[in-house]
């Protein structure tokens, strides 16, 4: 069963997730504070994180962001506060999904559960995705173009992942939106723009005549030629 990790300064929210994830079949382990949590993600290497924001030692959102520097694993971020800026924030970060507290725990382990089931990398899918010359790794989050690393954002590589994992498949905007940054992404669709057009800056030769990432007219974007 997928492995939990459960990082909250509270340790009646702790338990009660733990309770309830156990319940559900999952191996869950907890920590208290993010240095914590930084050993145990080392040791356990959990398949999915619920991170809260608020720590007795370092923030969540710095948790977050070294998780995100070198792992794939989703992160749920639980928040004090219900502000669209503090959720727009851990997206940015690289946060997977966001909870504001005091939450339903049926609520997160429907979370839980569909981020799981997207984040996966079956076995019938390699966890290195080539085409042409440039390669992503889906476990590291690294990308290389002619072997050289490419630095790209959480929200770019996102998309561009979500992009690749369907290869010569036309997505529109609010596909991409829903498999790169999930539903509860709350930007405008035409932000999708504004991150291929960063993205071609990045990945092609020449972003004027893309090679990698096709604008299909009146439809939305596809990854390699069909």
């Amino acid at each position: 069963m997928p492995k939990i990790l459960v990082v909250d300064a509270q340790p009646a929210t702790r338990d009660l997730i733990r309770l309830f994830l156990t319940r559900e079949g999952y191996r869950v382990k907890t920590a208290a504070d993010g240095h914590a949590a930084l050993t145990q993600i080392k040791s356990f290497k959990p398949d999915l994180i619920v991170l809260a924001i608020m720590l007795p030692d370092i923030s969540g959102y710095s948790v977050c962001q070294r998780i995100v520097e070198t792992s794939a694993v989703p992160i749920i971020m639980l928040s004090e506060k219900s502000s669209s800026t503090e959720k727009v924030l851990c997206l940015e970060l690289g946060a997977a999904d966001y909870l504001a507290k005091p939450f339903d725990v049926q609520e997160l382990l429907a979370r839980i559960k569909l981020l799981l089931r997207r984040f996966d990398v079956t076995s019938d899918i390699s966890n290195i995705i080539n085409y042409l010359d440039l390669t992503i790794d889906l476990k590291s989050k690294k990308v290389y173009k002619k072997e050289e690393p490419i630095s790209l954002t959480p929200r770019e590589y996102q998309l561009l992942e979500a992009l690749a994992r369907h290869p010569s498949q036309v997505l529109s905007r609010e596909e991409l939106i829903a498999l790169a940054w999930g539903y509860n992404y709350t930007g405008n669709s035409r932000a999708v723009d504004i991150y291929i057009t960063r993205l071609r800056q990045k990945v092609e030769d020449d972003p004027r005549q893309p090679r990698y990432i096709l604008t299909i007219y009146g439809f939305g974007y596809q990854f390699g030629e069909g």
